[in-house]
């Protein structure tokens, strides 16, 4: 599994790092044309994790259970979230 670029599961989030952020979506709007898969809606909370994009050289946010595919899978733009808590799973 690349983790940077992959639909992670709740579980498996877990098993890179011992914590899971959660963030409300701020902006559900200009979803691109080309994405395919799930779409965040404004004001929900979602359990994330902001993994640093190599590609696109900002922290990207991955929310977690979301399916999407390629190129996006489930990752957003930062601006889209507002992160409000990290729960540390120890």
């Amino acid at each position: 599994m690349a983790y940077e670029v992959d639909n992670l599961t709740f579980a498996e989030a877990t098993r890179h790092a011992p914590f899971v952020d959660y963030a409300r979506c701020v902006d559900d709007s200009q979803r691109p044309f080309n994405h395919v898969g799930d779409w965040p809606e404004k004001d929900r909370l979602y359990p994330v994790r902001v993994v640093d994009s190599r590609t696109e050289g900002i922290a990207l946010v991955h929310v977690l259970g979301f399916q999407g595919e390629a190129p996006f899978y489930n990752a957003f733009a930062p601006h889209r979230f507002e992160v409000l808590l990290t729960v540390w799973l120890n």
